[in-house]
Order: C-alpha cells, then structure tokens, then sequence
C-alpha cells in the first residue's frame, strides 16, 4: 500500500470542508488535482471515502471512521514536529536529566532555578536513579544528560564528561564527641569506630573503598544508605560516625552535628556527562551551560555547547564497575 502524507491531509481536509472546491483552495491546488488525490487514496485502500454528486459531497461510512483516525493521527504528527522543533530553538521544550537522590536533593535545584531565570520556557525533568543506571541512560539516549560522582579521571570512548566540582569527605559526628575536638581527623583514628555513610548509589563506596582498607578498617561494621539525613540522624543517636561529602553543593548534615576533614583529603568528583556521539540539542546544551554555571561564580552563558576537548573524561568501565554493589 503506497499512502502518501499528502493524501491523507487532502482527504481530512475534503472530509472537513465536505467541498473539493474548499480543500483546493486551503492547498492552493486546482479541483482536479484534489480529486486526483482523493481517488489515489481510494484506490490505495480500496474503499470508496466519499459519495459524490452534483450539489455535495458526503463521507461514506468507511470515509468517516477512517477521518476520526486518520484526523487524530495527523495532529499528533504535526504536534510532535512543533515539540521538536521547538526544542531545537533552545529556549523552549523538555530536556531529560537523570542524577542519583543524593545530588538531587542538594545541588541539582540549585541548576534547575539557574535554567528556570535564564529560559523560563524550557523544562528540565529530573530522573532519579541509581549511578550505574544513570550512566546506562545517558548512553542509551534516554535521557539527555546526566551527573554521576567518580574517584578517578581516566580515558573514556563512550562518553563525554565535564567537571563540576569536587567535594571532599568528612568525618560527621556530634559536638560532644571526643574526634571532634580536633580540626581534622586522620583516617586511622575511625578504625575502631563503627562508620555511617552513602550506599553505592551515591560513588561514595568507591572512595572508602580503598582508604579503609589502606587505613585498617575493612572489616569495621559499615553502614550503607541513601540519604544524607538518615546517615545524620543515626549519628545523632549515636549509632555511629558518620563519613559523608561535605560542601555547599551536597544536603548539609544539619546544624546539630560538626564535620571535620578526613586526611589524607579523599574526595568525589561531581561531573555531567552526555554521549561522545551525539551531539546535545540546542536546548539540552542551553541547560547543560546553566548546570555548568549554577556551580561557579561566572555569569551564565546561555547558548554555550559543551566543548569536549576542554574537559577531563572518565573511563566509564571502570568507574560503572566500582558502582555496582560487591557481590
């Protein structure tokens, strides 16, 4: 069956008009050409769409079931073409940002407000997930973007990322606690203390990982969750120390607990990444330059494309392995 887009558009609009005069006049086309197309169509799907006479046209009963769904389908085609071409104007349309909870209670508003004054009119929909998933969904285009925290920097083949910023950890415990006389807090010294912290869904285990192990305390108990708050609410309880990324741009332990700086300095390296093989859409890169300039003091540059050849990249085979939880 060869149908063309043409067609169908001519046969709503007969259909509509109930006049091939009418219809001719809103294609600029002669009447022939219309009954031309409309006969095509007919032929094609082998029913009779229209009862002709002299004084009017009427739709057959095959000619009006196949316009309410041939009507439907054809807004639906012209409404998508708006959306994507709207979203190509880069000031307007849905642009899909995935990040794990974590980053989205804390600095991620912060961007989404910066998008919000610069482009009023463009949407950014978050999708929360886990780190592994995030870096699936940026790589099979379901979303446009994403923000993972990594450890190392390496060389990547399937993503393009650019750093954020980078957040170091602290060790996060009550005031009246002995560790926190100090201004810092050396890693041995939690060897003996049971530790609190982000599961592997944040990158923090990544980061402990091997500084427990350096330090001595691999076999401590450890306590892995999702949420800042409930890491400093079971430290208020004194259920623990607790081991979390501490700066402005991740949720604050609150004000009833104290950080200190573990050293040696471990720390997260918060990045955005998007696929090395397709290009961002202008809107996707308008929000992308405001995630970029929600986190430093720079004025934001609007239209700004990520640049790949100016900013680190990640081995994303390693960094997903160390996100996977241990077996």
């Amino acid at each position: 069956m060869n149908v063309s887009l043409q067609q169908l558009k001519v046969f709503v609009a007969v259909a509509r008009e109930r006049s091939f005069t009418r219809a001719a006049r809103e294609f600029d086309l002669t009447q022939s050409a219309v009954s031309r197309c409309v006969r095509e169509l007919e032929d094609a799907v082998e029913l009779k769409l229209f009862d002709r006479t002299t004084r009017q046209v009427e739709l057959t009963n095959a000619g009006a079931s196949l316009e309410r769904r041939i009507g439907r389908l054809l807004d639906e085609i012209e409404l998508t073409l708006l959306e994507e071409r709207a979203a190509y104007d880069g000031h307007t349309g849905v642009v899909l940002f995935a990040s794990n909870p974590v980053l989205s209670s804390g600095w991620v508003p912060r961007a989404l407000a910066q998008c919000a004054s610069v482009f009023p009119e463009l949407v950014v929909s978050v999708k929360d997930q886990p780190q592994s998933s995030v870096l699936a969904s940026v790589e099979q285009g379901e979303v446009d973007f994403g923000a993972v925290c990594v450890t190392v920097p390496v060389d990547s083949p399937l993503l393009h990322a650019q750093v954020l910023f980078t957040t170091p950890l602290h060790a996060v415990l009550p005031s009246a606690h002995p560790l926190a006389r100090q201004d810092s807090i050396g890693w041995h010294a939690l060897r003996e203390c049971p530790l609190i912290t982000l599961n592997a869904d944040t990158g923090v285990r990544a980061a402990l990982a091997p500084v427990l192990a350096a330090n001595g305390s691999k076999r401590r108990p450890l306590q892995e969750l999702g949420h800042v708050a409930t890491v400093a609410r079971m430290v208020e309880l004194g259920l623990g120390v607790g081991v979390l990324p501490v700066d402005a741009h991740w949720p604050s332990p609150g004000a009833s607990l104290v950080s200190r700086p573990l050293v040696p300095e471990t720390a997260l390296t918060t990045v955005l990444v998007h696929r090395r093989n397709r290009s961002l859409r202008p809107n996707a890169a308008a929000a992308w330059a405001q995630f970029v300039a929600s986190t430093t003091d720079h004025s934001p540059i609007a239209n700004e494309a990520p640049a790949a050849a100016a900013t680190p990249s990640f081995n994303w085979r390693s960094v997903r392995q160390s996100l996977l939880p241990e077996p």
